[in-house]
């Protein structure tokens, strides 16, 4: 990684300059030591900067047209005088944990805008569809003067849900198939879901998405609502061809506009922020684990009992905490 200042950073950060926009997600996704401090340095320094965006979460089954609606739908929010900066995150590869999906090769025409920043990201082995980053290369952005930031999750499966603890609103994409229109659409989604856009509706099947649409309905009116006075949406239309993604606009507007008006916006963000510092507080405990010989030694001993099951995992972790709270 070329050696830069955590000021040549944030400079670059302040004047819009991608190319280190880009290196500083790249410190701040790295795990070397030297790394997570400079990147805090950062992150510290650029706090004043952030949280003037509006976050959105894009989910649903590959297949769904994710990146072709992310690319239309920011082509949109630009033309509409916005800024915006796309998370694409990437299923990481089990061998080199790199991403193996490429989408900015997916989004080349947004690429090309200038008020546009494409971010593909690993998720390296983390849960919940997004990268253990995420949070982080989003305050980058806002900093950066992102005012839309899209995030593109990997849509594989429940874990999906986590997604809605780092956005204002969550998007749900939704296709046409065969048989029981909700089948597979895991309910933990549907309780996270603020819209639901079903894609690729054509002449042909008009009828059919028409149907799903009522289906969604019906079963969404069993759900408890997610946001006071919100009904969720579900809208028609074809990203390809630029269809339904104006009212996609505007039902994003509306709902975030309720929240300000129900006074929940700024306290969810809060929620959020308590979320992720539970998660750094775990990481960081266990980086500390394993700078101390004697800590690790006996940590090392308790996973290893864990793996070869002498006792049950969970019990040899609670154990090891013992220890390490006693210590």
């Amino acid at each position: 990684m070329e050696n830069l200042s955590t000021q040549e950073l944030i400079n670059g950060i302040k004047s819009g300059d991608k190319r280190l926009i880009g290196k500083a997600i790249t410190l701040v996704e790295s795990k070397k030591p030297e790394h997570r401090t400079q990147a805090e340095e950062l992150l510290k320094e650029i706090m004043p900067l952030t949280g003037n965006s509006i976050r959105i979460g894009i989910t649903g089954v590959p297949g769904a047209g994710k990146s072709t609606f992310i690319e239309n739908f920011g082509k949109l929010l630009i033309e509409k005088g916005k800024k915006v900066a796309v998370l694409a995150i990437d299923p990481s590869s089990s061998l080199n944990k790199g991403s193996i999906l490429g989408d900015k090769t997916r989004m080349e025409e947004l690429a090309k805008e200038e008020n546009a920043f494409i971010r593909p990201s690993p998720t390296s082995g983390f849960l919940g569809g997004v990268a253990n980053t995420t949070f982080e290369t989003m305050m980058i952005c806002e900093a950066a003067g992102y005012d839309s930031i899209l995030i593109e999750t990997v849509g594989v499966g429940q874990s999906e849900v986590l997604v809605s603890d780092i956005t204002d609103i969550f998007l749900f994409l939704k296709i046409i198939g065969g048989g029981d229109e909700l089948q597979g659409i895991k309910r933990g989604i549907m309780e996270m879901v603020d819209v639901i856009f079903i894609n690729k509706v054509e002449e042909d099947n008009i009828i059919k998405a028409k149907n799903t649409k009522v289906e969604l309905l019906r079963a969404l009116h069993f759900l408890p609502s997610k946001e006071h006075n919100w009904k969720v949406p579900v809208l028609l239309g074809s990203a390809l061809k630029n269809k339904g993604l104006e009212e996609v606009y505007l039902k994003v507007d509306e709902f975030i506009s309720l929240k300000l008006k129900n006074k929940t916006f700024e306290k969810v963000r809060q929620y959020q922020a308590e979320k992720r510092f539970d998660y750094w507080v775990q990481q960081y405990i266990l980086q500390k684990t394993k700078e101390e010989k004697s800590v690790e030694n006996f940590y090392e001993l308790h996973k290893k009992n864990a793996a070869e099951l002498k006792s049950n995992p969970s019990s040899e972790a609670k154990m090891f905490v013992e220890k390490l709270m006693n210590k």
